[in-house]
């Protein structure tokens, strides 16, 4: 397993539509533990693949945050919503993309999620809650939408600044 490094918004890879896995190899499992790995050092509770630079339909997540409960770590492969409450949820969403920034973002209380696992298995779970919120804020990164689409523009374009800094003073300290 190896850390790998999260793409910054502004970047196009992360507004790019991501294509469905036809298999599960040793290069996809490889992928999944490397996403974890990055996700629980960043620290995150998710992490899609297009912020690794991969533009795949693969996600993972572990949206366990109490102390000392067992970790619940999730691989989902092409996943899709099936169904949305009527409910709707407010959250705080942050992303790993777009760090230190975080903004209210409503969206569907419960989802039904259909997904294959690493075991090729077809597999179905309804969310609600965080775990609810965690996985349509993933499955977005697939289809090249960020939290801060959700937002007024002029919040999303003041966002974007800061973020362009950031990324500008990140390439400075390394040169």
């Amino acid at each position: 397993m190896a850390l790998r490094p999260i793409i910054l918004h502004p970047d196009p890879r992360l507004k790019a539509t991501c294509k469905p896995l036809t298999g599960i190899d040793r290069d996809i499992r490889h992928l999944a533990d490397d996403m974890l790995e990055t996700m629980y050092n960043a620290p995150g509770i998710g992490l899609a693949a297009p912020q690794v630079g991969v533009m795949s339909r693969l996600l993972v997540m572990d949206c366990v945050k109490e102390e000392g409960a067992e970790a619940r770590p999730m691989v989902l492969i092409n996943p899709e919503v099936t169904w949305t409450s009527e409910e709707r949820n407010v959250y705080e969403e942050g992303c790993l993309s777009i760090p230190e920034q975080f903004a209210d973002v409503e969206r569907p209380a419960e989802v039904e999620v259909r997904w294959i696992g690493l075991d090729g298995e077809e597999k179905t779970e309804r969310f609600d809650g965080l775990w609810a919120t965690c996985v349509q804020h993933e499955i977005d990164h697939l289809d090249g939408r960020l939290f801060i689409d959700y937002l007024k523009p002029l919040r999303r374009q003041m966002i974007t600044r800061k973020m362009v800094k950031l990324k500008r003073e990140k390439e400075r300290a390394r040169l």
